[in-house]
């Protein structure tokens, strides 16, 4: 009896992370209320596959010039392409070719069975290969921003390919399982018993460990210029987090940068969209 009241234990703490996971993890999908068009910006919506079958959706604005440098820019969870919007015309400005996408369960693309960091980072990879087959684009300086996880993504995948120039990560987590843990908190769910099970199932949803792609460990693979920006309020991801991972990083051509501001906006927007715009132009030349 002691053996079969196990069993149910265990059965019980599954069935709980499944439900926990696919419901209480879901992304929230927000549809699009603005475009670039709103910005002035010209644009065309776009779609490209990506994988297990689905379609990605956004928007492109083509630079002014042939042989363009171009930028994939993705939201955070719960995002969309529209979030990511006042980014649009200060990169176009400056001479690039913008890409802003949804990734899957979010915005105007499909959905799937989950969405996780790795499957942002793929989503990405198939917006890269997108741009790449773009006219006029030059396939050796593409550079990624993104937000949260998006951030996550962007550091993920040019941590196993060398076709990212540079990246920008706004607000990343230094380790999935530290923000695992903060949102076990905050729906009250002890780690003991619980948390555990619950860590363990993600991880084994996503087909990965949370260490191989944890931003704190996957900075040491990147080997493009990299741009840590953080606000100092966030409380959703502590600004320690951001030094972490800068305190990991392989090379000097990392950069942190700490703005005043919470998780999602800035106090100081203009700045920081400045400071980015600064290290792109640095990093990343428009132009030859």
């Amino acid at each position: 009896m002691a053996a079969l009241g196990l069993l149910l234990g265990l059965t019980g703490l599954l069935l709980a992370a499944r439900w926990l996971v696919r419901r209480g993890l879901a992304a929230p999908r927000v549809a699009e209320r603005g475009n670039p068009g709103d910005f002035g910006l010209p644009f065309r919506t776009v779609s490209f596959p990506t994988a297990n079958g689905r379609t990605l959706r956004g928007w492109f604005i083509p630079a002014d010039h042939a042989s363009a440098t171009a930028v994939a820019v993705l939201h955070g969870w719960g995002g969309n392409a529209e979030t990511m919007l006042p980014l649009a015309a200060p990169l176009h400005r400056q001479g690039r070719a913008v890409l802003l996408f949804d990734a899957r369960c979010h915005g105007m693309s499909d959905g799937d069975a989950f969405v996780s960091l790795p499957r942002f980072a793929e989503d990405l990879e198939h917006a890269i290969d997108w741009l790449r087959g773009q006219p006029g684009i030059d396939v050796q300086r593409i550079a990624a921003i993104g937000h949260s996880v998006g951030a996550g993504a962007a550091l993920l995948a040019a941590s196993s390919s060398s076709r990212l120039a540079a990246v920008v990560s706004i607000a990343a987590f230094a380790h999935p399982a530290a923000m695992m843990r903060r949102w076990l908190a905050w729906r009250r769910i002890p780690y003991r018993p619980f948390g555990w099970a619950i860590l363990e199932y993600v991880q084994h949803v996503i087909g990965t460990r949370f260490a191989r792609i944890a931003p704190v460990n996957t900075i040491r693979r990147v080997r493009c210029p990299v741009l840590l920006a953080h606000g100092t309020d966030d409380v959703t991801v502590p600004v320690e987090e951001a030094r972490q991972i800068f305190a990991n990083r392989a090379h000097d051509a990392v950069e942190l940068l700490l703005l005043q501001g919470g998780h999602d906006e800035y106090a100081e927007m203009d700045l920081g969209i400045g400071a980015m715009l600064d290290f792109l132009a640095r990093r990343l030349p428009a132009a030859d």
